[in-house]
């Protein structure tokens, strides 16, 4: 229910964001909007939560990952699901699925569509009766062959007015941005002459969100998605919303209040909605987006994939260890989405400030060793900056700066039971699930780098792999969901359960988590090396006369004589408490 202090607070967010724009009549009224349709939303739907908890994982997919030629891709992937997955995932990500003219569904051409071989919504509300879904808000552009542009040159509705021009006067030297494609294209339209800005590709335009229609389109989407069953929001691209002359035109004031916005709208529905920011950035540029826990529910731990890949390819965890003892705990209903690959590439912005240059390149060269590729754009001094390595993560993890070895698979499971069991929520990329290598002939036929890491797996071919207990795909399927399965059971790996990062080796990376009730400890330690490594049960201090278990192994830990060792890749949970 709104009261009359959360209108006020929608109306004073409203006016840090328009005030040296619009007329004060003009904020009212699209205040009156925004509470009306919050109020419209409300009388049709009763209250609905969303339950967060130790059982609360992603899987990360497009929707026609796997395909048949029999059914539309969603159908496919819920046959699958049923069969594979929904025992050990709550909530299911989908990539976007919407009529897109490039960029693997990122330049969407209509936000009320879903692309026919994909499915329609009914296939999206069956889904979700039984799991949370997720899916992407595209906020910042939309496409240039899609109704809203093909309006906005015709001066029509909905489009007119909803892409951003400026004039031959805006300073853009200061602009940060990840590519290197020219800015602004001049553009003549009805006698003006103006530029169009497109921060991410010629195809892809971006929005004005000066103009307040824009932002009420976007929250009218929202409320369209969640009547089809979407209550989790991915707001791609956000950082960059928001433009001022002369400035960064990222991370600006405006956009923050945009997302207080939609968070102070997300947190009056009946239907309870989660807002996840996606802000590929350096980690307190991404850590900002929390605000002061009244902006974004969740926000991806960017800086996770680059370096718990350097820990293993180096057999070094100190950037890694660094970075856990600093990383802030979240208060509750507050989380960090944990993932170690996507159907983007491994950020290395988010590795600036952790990983010095030289560590980078050297990061760089290993994952080009693997067979991956880079994407990088040229800094203001014209010098080459990589801002992405595009692999598959079951490749990247094939070996170390030495080379390939024959613990590709251990190293793989061991990244993901790392990730597992830090403090947050578990997203897992389908590929890295599947253990699927790179795709260099996709990449061959779409010219895009990320389509290395984009498979799409044939339905039969897939259940025959998995079915196959001496496959590469079914060995890590197996591993990977047994660990998920085990997070399920343990209250200590809550979200928000307390988290300490252990001083042990540089080739033993370990952390510690207490549930929120203080009933369960668990210590995770695992071995990011080639190499057997002792662990001392003095370095755990743990509990005198009380007696732990190894939780994978499912067995008693004999602390007597003082250590144990751990064979290369090897992770334990010790928990105070047995399976």
């Amino acid at each position: 229910m709104l009261i009359q202090k959360d209108q006020k607070k929608i109306r004073s967010i409203l006016e840090n964001i328009y005030k040296p724009i619009l007329p004060k009549k003009d904020i009212n009224y699209f205040k009156d909007e925004i509470i009306q349709i919050i109020k419209n939303f409300n009388k049709k739907n009763p209250k609905k939560k969303i339950i967060i908890s130790e059982k609360t994982s992603l899987i990360i997919c497009y929707g026609d990952a796997v395909y048949s030629n029999e059914k539309s891709s969603i159908k496919v992937f819920q046959s699958f699901f049923q069969k594979n997955l929904k025992r050990y995932f709550d909530t299911i990500h989908f990539l976007p699925f919407y009529p897109s003219s490039s960029d693997s569904g990122f330049a969407v051409k209509d936000h009320y569509k879903i692309e026919k071989r994909i499915g329609n919504w009914s296939d999206l509300k069956k889904i979700s009766k039984f799991n949370n879904i997720m899916a992407d808000v595209v906020i910042n552009h939309s496409s240039a062959r899609g109704l809203w542009f093909k309006n906005f040159l015709k001066r029509k509705k909905p489009g007119k007015d909803y892409f951003l021009t400026v004039d031959s006067k805006f300073n853009v030297s200061k602009v940060v941005r990840p590519r290197d494609h020219k800015l602004l294209k001049k553009i003549k339209i009805f006698d003006k002459s103006d530029y169009l800005w497109r921060t991410f590709s010629p195809d892809q335009i971006d929005l004005n969100f000066k103009n307040p229609s824009v932002l009420l389109r976007f929250i009218k989407i929202m409320i369209h998605l969640i009547n089809n069953g979407i209550t989790i929001f991915r707001l791609d691209a956000i950082a960059y919303l928001w433009k001022e002359n002369g400035t960064k035109c990222i991370n600006l004031r405006q956009t923050h209040e945009i997302i207080k916005l939609l968070r102070i709208i997300s947190d009056h529905l009946n239907v309870e909605t989660i807002i996840i920011t996606e802000t590929n950035l350096p980690e307190k540029e991404n850590l900002s987006y929390f605000g002061k826990n009244d902006e974004a529910n969740w926000i991806y731990n960017f800086s996770l994939p680059p370096l718990l890949i350097h820990a293993f390819l180096f057999e070094n965890n100190t950037y890694l260890k660094k970075w856990s003892e600093n990383l802030p705990a979240r208060k509750l209903g507050n989380n960090y989405l944990n993932f170690i690959a996507s159907h983007d590439g491994i950020g290395l912005r988010p590795a600036e400030g952790l990983l010095s240059e030289d560590e980078i390149e050297n990061l760089v060269q290993t994952m080009v060793n693997f067979g991956g590729l880079t994407s990088a754009r040229n800094d203001k001094n014209g010098r080459k900056k990589y801002y992405e390595i595009n692999i598959s993560l079951f490749d990247a993890l094939k070996g170390t700066e030495v080379g390939t070895d024959e613990y590709q698979i251990d190293r793989f499971v061991c990244a993901h039971e790392i990730m597992i069991g830090l403090e947050g929520i578990p997203g897992l990329y389908i590929h890295s699930l599947l253990g699927t290598k790179n795709n260099l002939k996709k990449v061959d036929n779409t010219g895009q780098n990320r389509s290395i890491n984009r498979h799409q797996w044939n339905y039969k071919k897939l259940t025959q792999k998995l079915d196959n207990h001496e496959s590469e795909e079914h060995v890590v399927y197996k591993k990977i969901t047994s660990r998920i399965k085990l997070r399920k059971k343990q209250c200590a790996f809550h979200p928000n359960a307390t988290q300490f990062t252990l001083h042990l080796s540089d080739s033993l990376f370990g952390f510690w988590r207490q549930s929120i009730c203080k009933s369960q400890n668990i210590f995770c330690i695992s071995n990011i090396s080639t190499q057997k490594q002792d662990l001392f049960f003095d370095d755990l201090n743990l509990i005198e006369n009380q007696n732990y278990f190894d939780l994978i192994e499912n067995k008693t830990i004999c602390r007597k004589q003082g250590f144990t060792k751990l064979d290369p890749y090897q992770t334990l949970w010790i928990s105070n408490t047995q399976n």
